[in-house]
């Protein structure tokens, strides 16, 4: 069985811009660069891993306010000169991030801890320990 499609351009362009399959159709592309995440859980930890190639650990902040983890980063625009090099054709591009997440209660947001290995900064949230309720024997007299 074939599928046969009716190309009609004026409904084309409308439905293509509307349902894009792919964020590269979308015109202003450079909106969407937010990084990819994982988030793993572990018995003691989670793990959030980010996807930030080609950015410094140094531009990259992160913040824990409240029970609100945020990530965010800070690259500088450089301003096109005479001496800087002119792109034939430029697919990426560093533009500044910002991910924010909502931490569950049972984060221990004092210790917190992050590395940044080969561009990806993974930030490891270890959990509370959880404080075990003594069995107590109590005398009657």
């Amino acid at each position: 069985m074939n599928l046969v499609r009716k190309n009609n351009p004026l409904f084309s362009t409308i439905f293509e811009e509307l349902f894009a399959e792919n964020r590269l159709d979308i015109p202003n592309y450079e909106n969407f660069s937010i990084p990819a995440i994982n988030i793993s859980e572990k018995n003691t930890i989670f793990v959030v891993e980010i996807v930030i190639p080609g950015i410094s650990k140094n531009d990259v902040a992160i913040e824990v306010e409240e029970n609100t983890l945020k990530v965010f980063s800070k690259v500088n625009d450089e301003v096109p000169t005479e001496e800087t090099t002119k792109y034939l054709r430029k697919d990426f591009d560093l533009k500044n991030f910002e991910r924010k997440f909502t931490l569950p209660q049972i984060i221990d947001t004092e210790n917190i801890n992050a590395t940044h290995v080969d561009g990806i900064l993974s930030i490891s949230l270890p959990k509370k320990v959880e404080e075990k309720a003594v069995k107590k024997m109590v005398e009657i007299s």
